[in-house]
C-alpha cells in the first residue's frame, strides 16, 4: 500500500523475533503488553506521534467537544453512490458488481482488516444438549465448541463458545438471533460484563430478558462469546484467532483487528447454525451492544448471509460517523486501549507525525455511513439509548443517526425502503426519544433507557418478523 506498509511483513517478522529469541531480546523475559504491539504498529508505520483522543471525563482539560457548532470539521461525507472513477452509480447491479467490492476494500485496507487466506477450518461439536422451559415455553438448548484447526501451530488454542437455544414447539426451523455475549444454557448462572447480563442495565422493569421475547415469539438465540474467539486488548493479538493464524507473531498494517475477527466467529458460528436442523439458516440474525454493536454492524456489512442486524449503543467505529468532532474521536481509536479493534492502517489518521506527514479523520476514505450501506437492503435496526440512563454523549448519537440519513440512498437503490427522511445529513434531526422510525428496512430508535439494547428489542421483534415475513408463534 504505502513505502512503511510494503515493509509490514518484514517489521513484523523482525519483531517476533526480537520478542521471543536471543540473548538481546528486550521482551524475552515478560509478556507482551498492549504497548508493545501498539509501538510495533506504529513503528512498522512510519509514525513517531500520535495526536491524543479527548476524555471522556468532561471536566477534563482535554474534554471532548459536545458543541454542534463545532461538530462537523468534514461537513461532506463520500458519496456511496459515486465510483472511484467519478461515475455515478444507477443500478443494483453496478452497485453490487462495482461499487460494494470498492468500499468493502476500502474498509479492510483502511478501517477493519483483512480475513487472512486460508483461515483453519472450524470443527463444532456438541458437548450438551438440554431440554427445559424458558419463558412459559419447551426450548431445547445445546452448547457447542468450534475448535479452530491449529495443527500448524499448536502453541495457540481457539476453541469458541456457543450456546444454542431453539423453540421445541414449533412447526419447522426457525430463525435465531446470535447475540455477541457470555452465557449459560436457561437455569445456569446469568452471563456478567459488557454485552451480557449487565447491558440490561437501564431497561423497563417490566421488560422480559430479550431471550424470553424471543423464544416467546417462536425465535431461537444463540450466545456467542467474544473473548473465545479474540481478546479484547492490544496484549491478545498475537493469541486468539488473530495469532494463531499470524503463528505468534504480530500483525502486518492490513490485518485484521478484534471488530473483524469477532464478526468471523460469527460467520462460523453461522455455519453450523445452517446445519442444525432447528434453525432456519436463511433467517439468522446477529446483535450486539457496545463494541460488540460495531462487531455487529461489521458483520452484518462483510457476510450477506445474516438476514438482519440489531446494532446497540455502537458509537465511534460502529455507527457513528468518524468525520464528526462529537465525543468519542478517531484519536482514540488509535491509542492504546482500543486501536486491538482496528486494522493496523488505522493508526494513519491519527497520526500528527509521521513519514508520511500527518493524516486525520477527513482522509479516511470511507465513513460509517457506508458501513450501514454495506447492509443494504437487509433489514438493519440502530439502537440507542439517552445520556440520562448512561448512554453517554460520547456516543454521538446525532452522528449515528445522520449516518443512517446518508446511507438511505443505497437502500432506496436496492429495492428497500430507508429511515423515509431526505437526503440531507446535514440538516436531518433525531427523532424525539421513544419515536422510532421503523417502516422501512433501515430502521432507528433512541429508548429512554441506558447503555443497553434491552427497552428496544420488544420493537425490534415485530419489525423483523413483518420484514423476514416470519409469523410469531
Amino acid at each position: 500500500m504505502k513505502l512503511a506498509a510494503a515493509s509490514a511483513v518484514l517489521f513484523a517478522a523482525l519483531a517476533h523475533d526480537a520478542a521471543s529469541s536471543g540473548p538481546s531480546a528486550p521482551l524475552q523475559d515478560r509478556e507482551w503488553t498492549a504497548a508493545d504491539d501498539h509501538r510495533n504498529m506504529m513503528e512498522q508505520l512510519g509514525i513517531k506521534t500520535l495526536r491524543p483522543g479527548p476524555s471522556g471525563n468532561e471536566q477534563a482539560p482535554n474534554h471532548a467537544n459536545y458543541d454542534e457548532a463545532l461538530a462537523n470539521p468534514f461537513p461532506n461525507l463520500p458519496d456511496p453512490l459515486t465510483l472511484a472513477d467519478g461515475r455515478k452509480v444507477t443500478t443494483a447491479a453496478m452497485w453490487l458488481a462495482e461499487r460494494r467490492p470498492q468500499i468493502v476494500e476500502d474498509f479492510e485496507r483502511e478501517v477493519v482488516g483483512r480475513v487472512p487466506t486460508p483461515v483453519p477450518t472450524v470443527t463444532w461439536s456438541v458437548a450438551q444438549t438440554v431440554k427445559g422451559d424458558l419463558a412459559g415455553h419447551p426450548i431445547v438448548g445445546k452448547r457447542l465448541v468450534g475448535h479452530v484447526d491449529n495443527s500448524a501451530y499448536p502453541a495457540i488454542s481457539v476453541d469458541m463458545q456457543l450456546i444454542l437455544v431453539t423453540p421445541g414447539n414449533v412447526h419447522g426451523p426457525a430463525p435465531v438471533m446470535i447475540m455477541f455475549r457470555g452465557g449459560g444454557l436457561p437455569g445456569e448462572p446469568a452471563a456478567d460484563g459488557r454485552g451480557g447480563a449487565a447491558a440490561a442495565a437501564g431497561a423497563a422493569a417490566t421488560d422480559p430478558p430479550p431471550t424470553d421475547q424471543l423464544i416467546a415469539d417462536g425465535w431461537g438465540y444463540a450466545l456467542l462469546n467474544p473473548s473465545s474467539v479474540q481478546a479484547d486488548n492490544g496484549a491478545g493479538l498475537r493469541k486468539g484467532i488473530i495469532g494463531l493464524v499470524n503463528k505468534g507473531r504480530p500483525r502486518t498494517p492490513d490485518d485484521w483487528g478484534a471488530l473483524r475477527a469477532w464478526a468471523w466467529g460469527a460467520s462460523r458460528a453461522l455455519d453450523y447454525l445452517a446445519t442444525d436442523r432447528a434453525v432456519d439458516a436463511a433467517r439468522v440474525g446477529i446483535e450486539g451492544v457496545s463494541r460488540f454493536g460495531k462487531a455487529a454492524l461489521v458483520t452484518m456489512a462483510f457476510d450477506t448471509r445474516f438476514a438482519v442486524v440489531l446494532v446497540g449503543s455502537s458509537g465511534e467505529g460502529g455507527a457513528k460517523l468518524h468525520r464528526r468532532n462529537f465525543g468519542e474521536a478517531v484519536e482514540n481509536l488509535t491509542a492504546t486501549g482500543e486501536y486491538h479493534w482496528m486494522a493496523g492502517n488505522f493508526l494513519e489518521y491519527g497520526a500528527a507525525e509521521a513519514t508520511f506527514g500527518s493524516r486525520n479523520a477527513g482522509d479516511i476514505p470511507v465513513d460509517a455511513h457506508e458501513l450501514i450501506a454495506l447492509c443494504a437492503p437487509r433489514p438493519t435496526f440502530i439502537s440507542y439509548g439517552v445520556p440520562e440512563k448512561g448512554d453517554a454523549r460520547w456516543l454521538d448519537h446525532q452522528g449515528s443517526y445522520m449516518a443512517a440519513v446518508a446511507a438511505g440512498p443505497v437502500f432506496r437503490l436496492l429495492g428497500a425502503k430507508d429511515l423515509g427522511t431526505s437526503d440531507e445529513y446535514h440538516v436531518e434531526k433525531m427523532p424525539p426519544v421513544n419515536v422510532g422510525r421503523l417502516s422501512g428496512h433501515l430502521a432507528w430508535r433512541q429508548h429512554d433507557g441506558g447503555h443497553t439494547d434491552c427497552p428496544n428489542w420488544k420493537h425490534f421483534i415485530p419489525w423483523a418478523d413483518a420484514l423476514l415475513k416470519h409469523t410469531p408463534r
